[in-house]
């Protein structure tokens, strides 16, 4: 009898109107989500500081609170800086592609100088008349001397910033199509070490041939589009045994392979095909297959490519992100060139970019600094 009169009074409670009030069952799915969402604040910041910028975003939309807390821990990589390197002067520019800006600073230390390399805020330079290889820190002025060593045709890279003891400075140039010469050098050495290798495949050097660190390798890919592999911990060479990307038919035009560039980021080697009649074609190396991989997304991450070195980033804010930052800029150094995959298109839009015209010396991405007193 008490059952049957427990069970009438849930029906009543069910079926008798609540006058615009949330039913039991309306408050006690309120009741549950609330209490998924009233996290304690310190674990809350511990949870939100450990997702990435775009996890970061979505989260900030769950409720106000949730909003604070991830902007208050929001981390965002700034881009690279374009530097350009002057012709005649000392007034070297700056361009910040976030805010769309130029800074300029003299910077008579780079006179007579070559660029070939930047990496963790320093610059590798080359001076002809002297054969002297050196590092610059263009924010703090500071100077790195290396041995002396004659750099013609071939490019030059090094792993980390020349205060890392990490740091190794690696180049190579072909004597013949199957025998290269490979030397290397770290800051307080009084000379280069120099060491011939033997190729099971062709590799010619060039002024073209792209250089990146990653996972304790340096990756070169040479003008026909193999990769050479370094090891300096053991000091080993191998051109690896895996096919060229693949150049798409209507690339095949003047100074085609001029518009090549290589970077890196945790352990995954993009390599970019531009053409000035044609968007751009990505490609991922796959270690375990051995095979180059087309991109059609880069997943967020932005690369800035340039020909002596190209950088990539995750987690930049704003319409930077899945897009490919090319060094060169129009409408008077108001307008960085782009190529954004999200919407398939260059901008500008419609102008024509023949990188074989570009003085491959001319500019450089580098980090920046930590603050603007320099430029003061």
């Amino acid at each position: 009898m008490a059952g049957r009169k427990r069970r009438k009074m849930k029906l009543l409670a069910a079926t008798t109107p609540n006058n615009g009030g949330p039913s039991t069952e309306e408050r006690e799915g309120s009741d549950e989500q609330n209490s998924l969402f009233c996290v304690p604040m310190e674990i809350l910041e511990l949870i939100l500081s450990r997702l990435n910028l775009r996890e970061n975003i979505r989260a900030s939309a769950v409720c106000k609170q949730w909003l604070a807390v991830s902007i208050s821990v929001r981390v965002a990589n700034k881009p690279p800086w374009l530097m350009f390197f002057p012709k005649f002067g000392d007034l070297v520019e700056f361009y910040d592609p976030s805010v769309r800006q130029t800074y300029s600073v003299e910077l008579p230390e780079l006179r007579g100088s070559r660029l070939c390399y930047a990496k963790d805020g320093w610059l590798l330079l080359y001076k002809p008349r002297t054969l002297r290889v050196l590092f610059f820190n263009p924010y703090t002025k500071s100077v790195i001397n290396l041995p002396r060593l004659e750099l013609t045709y071939q490019i030059v890279a090094f792993s980390a910033a020349p205060t890392s003891p990490n740091c190794i400075v690696f180049t190579v140039k072909h004597i013949s199509p199957t025998l290269v010469a490979i030397s290397t050098c770290q800051p307080g050495a009084t000379e280069w070490t120099t060491a011939n290798y033997q190729n099971r495949l062709p590799f010619v050097s060039s002024i073209w041939n792209k250089l990146v660190f990653c996972n304790g390798l340096f990756y070169c890919l040479s003008l026909t589009g193999w990769l050479g592999v370094y090891n300096p911990e053991e000091r080993t060479w191998l051109v690896r045994v895996v096919p060229p990307p693949r150049c798409p038919e209507n690339f095949f035009v003047k100074n085609w392979w001029k518009g090549k560039f290589m970077a890196e980021h945790n352990g995954d080697i993009y390599v970019i095909y531009t053409c000035s009649t044609a968007n751009p074609v990505i490609y991922k190396l796959d270690q375990i297959n051995k095979i180059w991989v087309e991109m059609q997304t880069l997943g967020g991450l932005t690369l800035f490519a340039s020909f002596l070195s190209s950088q990539a980033r995750i987690d930049v804010l704003g319409v930077m992100r899945n897009s490919i930052y090319f060094s060169k800029v129009r409408f008077y150094g108001r307008r960085c060139i782009s190529y954004s995959l999200d919407h398939d298109r260059y901008y500008p839009r419609k102008q024509c970019y023949d990188w074989g015209e570009q003085d491959p010396f001319e500019s450089i991405w580098i980090d920046p600094p930590q603050d603007l007193s320099a430029f003061v």
